[in-house]
């Protein structure tokens, strides 16, 4: 056979396969949404499931920006549209894609494209750092070139592999007694299909022990704890083993800001939790969270949120009713 005739062929064969593939994906991503839709059904917000570490959540609406602390975890986005703010980042996830984030990260999210008819849907499973350690020791990774620097966050596109184990791990939920011994072993196939993912890389060098990536998330986890406490980046740096300037480089590079913007957003998004859930009054939650000037609390928050804390909390407030009356 002539050769380009052969290498045609091939080419040909290749596209067959991946538009196949792309075929495969689309109906297992519908399948992931008719599963989710369906335990999530009369729900408005999020669902803790019988299987550990996972949540499934639906949202019919458009919401307004919400202030949060992502933990490490994956979320698989099946339907909807959502938007997260990372310091000067923004990350667009749709029905197509995974959002993986590998340290606690304090973001703004909001739903951009929701409906009754067709709501957000989506799959949230806890990271657990010691089983993707457990991996990462087995003979499959030994050929990985060395984890580099690495994001906290990143979007990734749902492929065949990782929406099969999604898929029988929601569909454990119809079998609760296969819970126990079956859940764990899907989650490590997730965390596998992670680690081999372009997206992976980001996950290794968090797990890697003795890494700079790790070591910066060790100072990351220590100011997560520790945000009330004054902040010392010498001593943080000391910690992580690292110099001044070295600990500033990876830090900004894995959250997207600054050790102290990273401790000023903690601040600012954990009081305006308390005021909300717990009715404290603006000076109260100011030095709850660690500042000793309630004026500069004030002007800080408004210049992050864009009003002043206590209109801003009754804002949210109003908008937490409308949704509630909406469910």
């Amino acid at each position: 056979m002539d050769a380009g005739v052969e290498q045609t062929m091939k080419a040909a064969g290749v596209r067959t396969g991946k538009l196949r593939q792309d075929q495969r994906a689309v109906e297992m991503r519908a399948e992931l949404a008719r599963r989710i839709g369906a335990f999530t059904a009369g729900i408005e917000g999020g669902l803790v499931t019988a299987v550990p570490g996972l949540s499934l959540y639906r949202r019919s609406e458009p919401s307004p920006c919400n202030s949060a602390t992502y933990e490490p975890n994956l979320v698989v986005f099946v339907q909807g549209q959502k938007r997260i703010n990372l310091g000067k980042t923004t990350y667009l996830c749709d029905g197509n894609t995974f959002l993986l984030t590998t340290v606690d990260l304090p973001v703004v999210s909001q739903v951009v494209a929701a409906t009754r008819e067709k709501p957000l849907l989506s799959l949230l499973l806890k990271l657990e750092m010691a089983e993707v350690r457990r991996l990462l020791n087995q003979d499959e990774f030994a050929g990985h070139p060395e984890p580099c620097g690495a994001c906290g966050m990143a979007v990734g596109e749902t492929r065949v592999e990782l929406l099969s184990a999604c898929l029988r791990l929601v569909d454990l939920l119809d079998a609760p007694e296969d819970i126990p011994f079956l859940s764990g072993l899907i989650q490590r196939e997730i965390v596998y299909r992670l680690l081999r993912s372009p997206q992976g890389k980001h996950l290794r060098a968090i797990a890697t022990l003795g890494e700079q990536s790790h070591r910066t998330a060790k100072a990351v986890s220590w100011l997560r704890m520790n945000y009330a406490k004054p902040l010392r980046v010498e001593q943080l740096a000391s910690m992580a083993q690292m110099g001044v300037s070295t600990l500033h480089h990876h830090f900004r590079s894995m959250t997207a800001m600054s050790p102290l913007q990273y401790q000023k957003q903690l601040r600012l998004h954990t009081a305006r939790e308390r005021m909300i859930s717990d009715g404290l009054d603006a000076a109260s939650a100011a030095f709850e969270v660690g500042y000793e000037s309630a004026s500069q609390f004030s002007r800080e928050y408004s210049r992050f949120f864009g009003q002043p804390p206590m209109r801003d909390v009754k804002a949210r407030r109003e908008a937490m009713a409308g949704e509630s009356q909406f469910e």
